[in-house]
């Protein structure tokens, strides 16, 4: 939480002066968002913090209705929720506050001052080491408290996280996303919108550097992992990965903006919580990206709900952390 304002590029919010206020923003943008965009800007006032979507971070081919992106929005509503109650503040959140301003996704006001509960200080402190891990897993079961915990921490913010243990479900959920990994790679609009912001050296603050790829499975594996990789920085060998994944399918009531959202802030949770729980974490995308994919899943697994996130859960090693763009870059001026 290392933020200074010595070039007067934030101004103090909600109560907080200038540094505490930039010091909320960086772990805001901790969040995770779909190949790394950080598709989130931030407007501030004496009063309220103002969260936007930022148009220029959309990623049009893999998310054409932007619901990926309003997820990653909501991802950094949580976060910055969290880092409000870490500064002893209660946020008072309005979704979608004016209906003449799509982009404005989301208002932050005091609502009181309060003591941070020791669940909110575990997951405030995971903030930082929350990383998504795309390597290998190690095949040790997750415990039950864990997993129970995984799932309350989607019902607190109003959705349902199923585990999938089914062998046969599971089999159809890889075979599903082997079939949506290889109809996105025959894309060459899909294939090179992830050349733009995948692959590179690590010298940008946003995408996802070669070095956070990790190894491809090999063919006879049953799940399939992106390649985050290139001709100039290539990911490593193939690698066997764990035989027993735990495959969770994070859905809320509906699609829309406003569910979209809150879906997003469960994302964040059930992250953190796998943080603080020592778990690893990684999305299979394919899965909700492919139209006609994602309903087969909802199908496949009986719900009424349509699926906003898949993720694979296990006991990863420790991994280098993403980039992430300075949070005087993504606050507005005016």
């Amino acid at each position: 939480m290392d933020a200074t304002c010595d070039e007067g590029w934030v101004t103090g919010a909600l109560g907080l002066d200038a540094d505490a206020t930039a010091a909320l923003l960086t772990l805001a943008t901790r969040a995770p968002s779909l190949h790394n965009s950080q598709p989130w800007r931030f407007r501030l006032r004496p009063d309220r913090i103002e969260l936007r979507i930022d148009p220029d971070r959309r990623v049009p081919v893999a998310d054409p209705s932007d619901r990926e992106l309003r997820i990653g929005c909501g991802a950094a509503l949580c976060t910055l929720r969290l880092a409000l109650a870490g500064a002893g503040i209660r946020p008072l959140v309005s979704r979608f506050p004016d209906p003449s301003d799509p982009g404005l996704v989301a208002v932050v006001r005091h609502g009181g001052t309060a003591r941070i509960t020791a669940e909110q200080r575990r997951l405030l402190d995971a903030v930082s080491r929350r990383h998504t891990n795309r390597r290998p897993f190690r095949d040790t079961a997750i415990t039950r408290p864990a997993r129970f915990a995984l799932r309350r921490a989607a019902f607190d913010e109003g959705a349902w996280l199923q585990l999938v243990t089914d062998r046969a479900e599971l089999a159809e959920l890889g075979r599903l996303a082997r079939e949506a990994h290889a109809r996105q790679t025959g894309d060459p609009a899909f294939t090179a919108e992830m050349s733009a912001w995948a692959g590179h050296d690590g010298g940008r603050d946003d995408g996802v550097p070669a070095f956070a790829g990790g190894p491809c499975p090999p063919p006879n594996q049953a799940w399939v992992m992106r390649d985050f990789g290139s001709d100039a920085h290539p990911r490593p060998a193939p690698a066997a990965f764990e035989s027993d994944p735990l495959i969770a399918v994070l859905s809320v009531h509906t699609d829309g903006p406003r569910e979209e959202m809150r879906a997003g802030e469960a994302l964040q949770r059930v992250l953190l919580t796998a943080t603080a729980e020592g778990l690893s974490a990684s999305f299979v995308a394919q899965l909700v990206e492919v139209p006609d994919v994602r309903e087969q899943v909802r199908r496949l697994l009986g719900g009424t709900h349509p699926p906003q996130m898949v993720l694979r859960l296990g006991h990863g090693v420790p991994i280098p952390a993403t980039p992430r763009r300075p949070a005087s870059d993504v606050v507005e001026s005016g």
